[in-house]
Formats: C-alpha cells, structure tokens, sequence
C-alpha cells in the first residue's frame, strides 16, 4: 500500500501530465497523446483559435478539490444543460486522473464525489464570459490523514477580540477637552 506522500505525488504528476498539448503525439514529451475530454483538444494549437479551459487540483485533507475553468458563451450558460455538462467535464477530468494514476504508480486511485460542483460564471463584456467550478472527491487510499477542521481560537484572537469590543482605535477624549464633537 503507497504512502500518502507518495499518493500526493501520484496526483500531481498526473495532473502535469495534461497540459496544454498533450493531447497530440508531436507535442507530448514521451509520444503518447493523453485525452481528457477539454475542449481545447479540438484541433490544432497552433492554426486554429484557441478555447482557454483547464483545471488543477488541490489537496484538503484526505479531499481531493479539482478546479476547473472555461471560457463559455453566454447561449451555453443559458442553455438548459449547462450545470450538468460542466459537472460531466469535472468527472472527465476525475476519470483521467485515475486512468493517469495507475500508468505512473500502477496502483489504482479511488475517487469518491462529496455534493455537486460549485459553479460561478463571471463576464467582463459582452463578449468574455468564463465559469469556474470545483468539486470535492475523497481519496479513498488516503487514511492516516486528519480532515480540514474548524479553525480553532487562539489567545491572540480573543486578546484581538477584547480590543475591538472596547472601541479599537478609536479616539479617545479625556474628561477635559473642550473641542466641539463631530
């Protein structure tokens, strides 16, 4: 049974694995092509214009979190399917990382989804719209690692706490001054 140390690792390389041009055998650095399902595999990446969509991954815990980002229309976020088709590419992703786990360890890589994916979409026009989505999996090899709790209060924050409740910086007057109040 792999280390959690060495499952991390396993991940991360698995996720380097899926840069941008991996997806075709002149661009990968070993001349396998590597597909995950985004949609700037589709055509060249030289010639054709480009559709800007990635995603990354992060470790919580014993989670997993894998962010994902897109450029979209806005005829898409409209569109009746949106929400389930960007939780379908975030699966995709989760479904390539495990099939690229087991080529580099060997071993096989249990992802288990925690709730749906959280979706924002965001424009800065008319035209560029984007959406970024993560969702959370439970790495089911991982155990020997505590989940993220609650942050916890420490004597500094209830010193901090005493100190805004007695008026902060506030300007405190003596008894004698005799400016008129603002």
């Amino acid at each position: 049974m792999a280390t959690t140390l060495e499952i991390i690792r396993g991940i991360s390389q698995a996720a380097a694995n899926a840069y941008d041009g991996a997806h075709m055998e002149g661009y990968s650095s070993d001349g396998k092509a590597r597909t995950i399902g985004l949609k700037r595999e589709e055509g060249n990446p030289i010639t054709d214009k480009r559709v800007m969509d990635g995603f990354g991954v992060s470790f919580h815990g014993d989670k997993l979190k894998i962010s994902y980002h897109s450029e979209v229309q806005l005829r898409e976020v409209y569109g009746t399917s949106f929400e389930t088709d960007t939780e379908a590419m975030i699966d995709q992703v989760a479904n390539f990382l495990k099939k690229e786990y087991k080529v580099i360890t060997g071993d096989t890589l249990s992802l288990t989804s925690q709730g749906d994916a959280d979706i924002v979409v965001q424009n800065t026009s008319r035209v560029r719209t984007w959406c970024q989505a993560c969702k959370f999996y439970k790495i089911g090899s991982i155990g020997d690692v505590e989940g993220v709790k609650a942050p916890s209060e420490t004597p500094g924050d209830v010193k901090y706490r005493r100190f805004l409740d007695n008026g902060g910086f506030a300007e405190k007057r003596p008894s004698n001054d005799t400016r008129p109040k603002e």
